[in-house]
């Protein structure tokens, strides 16, 4: 009998929830976070300046890889096949959004894997930009929206 914390045996052990039985269904899931710098790292990365390169295309590359090496960092998360992985960035005035959709057909959903890809996208950002801007920071990682699955589809409705 499964204990009615998914992630926990009945001695209060934590364990990875088994999904063997689950039929694998198209499934995905957007996250979205925000890097805030100061007035002059946007200017450098409007410019395309950034000393370390293209801030941008680093970080979306890392966004994409972090997606896929979810399991790695997450010790309960699943071993699940990423077949779309999208990071977008977007310099705002006040430093850069990020937003990142990953797809799966799988047995369990991709929450967490678009949630480590903002972030570790969002890290790379301040990777690329600590040198001019120590003041970097990441704010606003949350889920946006999850599809398919047992569950459904949920959003954020305050977004």
């Amino acid at each position: 009998m499964d204990h009615p914390l998914t992630h926990l045996d009945h001695r209060g052990n934590a364990r990875m929830v088994d999904v063997t039985d689950k039929v694998p269904t198209v499934r995905a899931a957007t996250a979205a976070g925000h890097v805030a710098t100061s007035p002059e790292t946007v200017a450098l990365l409007r410019d395309g300046t950034v000393p370390k390169g293209d801030v941008l295309a680093v970080a979306r590359i890392a966004g994409i890889q972090a997606a896929k090496k979810t399991p790695e960092l997450l010790p309960l998360a699943h071993v699940i096949g990423v077949h779309g992985a999208v990071v977008d960035l977007e310099i705002t005035d006040e430093g850069v959004d990020i937003t990142a959709t990953v797809r799966t057909a799988d047995r369990t959903g991709v929450e967490m894997e678009a949630l480590t890809s903002v972030t570790v996208a969002a890290l790379s950002v301040i990777d690329m930009v600590k040198g001019r801007d120590r003041s970097a920071h990441i704010t606003d990682v949350r889920l946006l929206e999850k599809t398919g699955g047992r569950s459904g589809t949920w959003r954020r409705e305050d977004t």
